[in-house]
């Protein structure tokens, strides 16, 4: 077993990256999406690599494997039909939700559909107590009538989600045992194994998306691994979790509420890769393919986690106008802003960009799909930022005259002005609409826009780069090897991992720590049998997490604790750590107020396999040899076409050095450099450009940046 291969669906594009792992060889390849079965790019994406590799199917170790299916089947409501059964009297939780408004002076406030309709939610007259004592057992009659309306009913799915059972299970493995015995062909899932935690709205929104997407997600699974089968492939697979782990087949099919965001995370872990590599204090990850814009701050060499996040917002940017879902996640913003984002004029008669995508069917006007509608790829083209012989190194041709009439028809005469103007402002505006996410992003984390290093990935993350550093005042960017498929790359940075947390209401002065050791135990029991069919003999690797709060709080602080036995730990240890962190997020804390546990959190990982990247050459030293020629772009500093010099990224050299304006281009991707900035590279072949302020002299040289560890 010689290579591993990853595979990352986006909207428009599917990408891959086959690495060596005796060589440290890397092969690439990109294929427009299938959005109708996404498992048909994946099959023709292999077959061209086998093209320039053949056979080499038969020696690929692991498939790592990140996918947009379920966020996607959510968003598009396209899941299979759902039933809920709950505790009698809460049949409505999904409606009432936390009984308040995200917009309090808006009376005409939309809200999401809830993911299963009352219809096909019913209740089962079964109660636990708050600390899990049973006062109703489970009445098997009861469950059988209501399977029976559910068959009749063409449900395909069951979500079982009881109040308080993150305490006590047994009510839940009761009406499992009885589903399992008389409904097997049912998909089920149960909050106490999906999420044992507090909160009910946010617990039975998870259970239920969970439910909602199983099926598509089992089938698609399954054909995808079969397909793999059939063109040689017998190694491990795995998927990418929204936490920055990656996780088997098996573990994706029963909790696909876990992969929401399986590719958008990808890029991250390998910014933070990248971020702890060179030491680099603060990293802003901007990764932008042809759907959508992803970004995160990563501090101290860490991206941050998250317990909470929303899907399907009806406001995009309002907190509580989506649907919760309450499993770990990769701490980023993602907006509808990609190289297929479509430009028009809004009903105030004003240029709009996104988040509406032309996707990779019909795409962009010059992809001469059928589609008319100008996108910001037709916007790059005009612009002279792309090549349209040398898209995807040149084995898709773009066609610059329909960009030039969609942009033209749609925008240019609609505003009155020229065709020029109009592309950009598509351009511009959309790195404006990115860059104002990005300021609030960096903003909600403490940090700071003008000292962050901007991390480029995607497609057309560093064709934007350049122009969204500036608007947001950073003054340093790094485009790393194979930025263009960066997702793809990423995989081989994540560890195989398994995230799993408990939910006991404790406060502290009252707390039996034995009793917290255990359950610590029998989480990373579980979580150790989840790994299991990937552990392959080495040691697992465990991290224990608290979430706290004062008493009486409605929200929770985390805490990382070292992993030792819990009663080696004093109550005044613990509390010392709970105010030091709530001082550090808030400001202040309060020692006279007690404080409780609330749920308990153990990740259980592998050692990482990361992959080496080799030396550049060092026979080429002459950076005329690097050129490619000049071509006309459009300057965002004197606002018209001037010669920007192109580079062939593959003919870069160690030490190299070169000022803007500039265009380097790769099979994958385009770096555009203003000609405000400098760029040079290192001897692994990263990219690192300077931006110099208004009014500063370009420096001879742009210090140093840094070397491969």
């Amino acid at each position: 077993m010689t290579y591993r291969l990853g595979c990352d669906i986006g909207g428009t594009f599917t990408d891959f990256v086959l690495v060596n792992n005796i060589t440290g060889e890397f092969h690439t390849n990109k294929c427009l999406t299938t959005p109708s079965d996404p498992s048909d790019a994946i099959e023709q994406g292999i077959r061209e690599l086998a093209q320039i590799l053949p056979g080499f199917m038969d020696n690929v170790e692991e498939i790592i494997h990140g996918t947009t299916l379920v966020i996607n089947a959510i968003i598009e409501r396209k899941g299979a039909r759902t039933g809920l059964i709950t505790t009698k009297g809460f049949r409505d939780i999904l409606e009432l939700g936390r009984e308040k408004r995200y917009d309090a002076y808006d009376i005409f406030s939309e809200y999401p559909e809830p993911i299963v309709p009352r219809a096909d939610r019913a209740e089962i007259d079964e109660r636990l107590t708050f600390d899990g004592r049973v006062l109703k057992n489970v009445d098997t009659n009861e469950v059988l009538k209501v399977l029976e309306k559910f068959k009749k009913d063409g449900i395909e799915s069951i979500a079982v989600c009881f109040i308080n059972s993150y305490e006590n299970s047994v009510n839940e493995k009761k009406i499992k045992e009885i589903i399992e015995k008389e409904a097997p062909e049912l998909f089920l899932s149960t909050s106490f194994e999906v999420l044992p935690e507090i909160k009910e709205y946010e617990r039975t929104c998870t259970t239920a998306v969970n439910a909602y997407v199983k099926p598509i997600t089992f089938w698609y699974l399954n054909k995808l691994i079969t397909r793999l089968g059939t063109i040689g492939f017998d190694g491990k697979f795995f998927i990418m979790l929204s936490s920055g782990g990656i996780t088997s087949i098996e573990t994706a099919k029963n909790f696909p509420v876990r992969i929401i965001e399986s590719g958008p995370t990808a890029a991250v872990i390998a910014s933070q890769h990248y971020g702890q590599m060179f030491n680099i204090a603060d990293m802003f990850c901007f990764d932008m393919g042809g759907t959508t814009a992803k970004s995160c701050l990563i501090q101290d060499g860490h991206a941050g986690l998250v317990s909470t996040f929303e899907v399907g917002r009806v406001q995009r940017f309002q907190k509580g106008s989506g649907l919760p879902i309450q499993v770990p996640v990769v701490d980023l913003m993602e907006i509808g802003a990609g190289g297929g984002s479509i430009a028009k004029i809004s009903s105030l008669g004003l240029l709009q960009v996104g988040p509406e995508s032309a996707g990779a069917d019909p795409g962009p006007a010059c992809y001469k799909q059928g589609g008319d509608n100008p996108t910001v790829t037709d916007a790059d083209l005009v612009l002279g930022y792309l090549d349209p012989d040398f898209f995807l190194g040149g084995t898709m041709a773009l066609d610059i005259e329909l960009s030039k009439k969609a942009i033209q028809e749609k925008i240019a005469r609609p505003l009155g002005t020229t065709m020029v103007e109009a592309a950009f402002g598509i351009h511009d505006l959309i790195n404006e609409t990115m860059a104002s996410a990005a300021k609030t992003h960096i903003a909600e984390k403490g940090g700071n826009p003008n000292i962050v290093t901007v991390s480029a990935f995607g497609g057309a993350g560093p064709v934007h780069t350049y122009g969204l550093a500036k608007k947001i005042g950073a003054g340093s960017i790094l485009v790393p090897p194979l930025a263009g498929v960066g997702s793809a790359l990423g995989f081989f940075t994540a560890p195989v991992a398994f995230d799993l947390s408990r939910s006991h209401r404790k406060v502290l002065d009252e707390a039996d720590f034995k009793g917290i050791e255990l359950l610590f135990n029998e989480l990373e029991q579980e979580s150790a049998k989840i790994l299991e069919g990937a552990q392959s003999g080495d040691e697992i690797i465990f991290e224990r997490t608290l979430l706290m709060r004062f008493v009486g709080q409605g929200a929770e602080i985390d805490l990382g604790i070292e992993l030792k036995d819990f009663t080696m730990f004093s109550k005044d240890e613990i509390r010392t750590m709970f105010d030091e962190e709530y001082k550090r997020l808030y400001g202040r804390t309060s020692v006279e107020s007690p404080v409780e546990f609330v749920t308990f959190k153990v990740r259980a990982s592998l050692p990482k396999k990361p992959f080496s990247i080799s030396k550049l050459s060092t026979q080429n030293r002459n950076l005329e040899t690097c050129i490619k020629g000049e071509r006309q772009a459009f300057s965002v500093i004197k606002k018209e076409y001037i010669p920007f010099t192109v580079y062939d990224r593959s003919k870069l050299f160690a030490d190299a050095q070169f000022n803007g304006p500039a265009i380097i281009e790769e099979r994958e991707s385009t770096i555009v450099i203003g000609e405000d900035a400098k760029a040079k590279v290192d001897d692994y072949g990263f990219i690192w450009i300077k931006i110099v302020k208004s009014g500063g002299p370009i420096k001879s040289d742009i210090g140093q940046v840094g070397g491969y560890k």
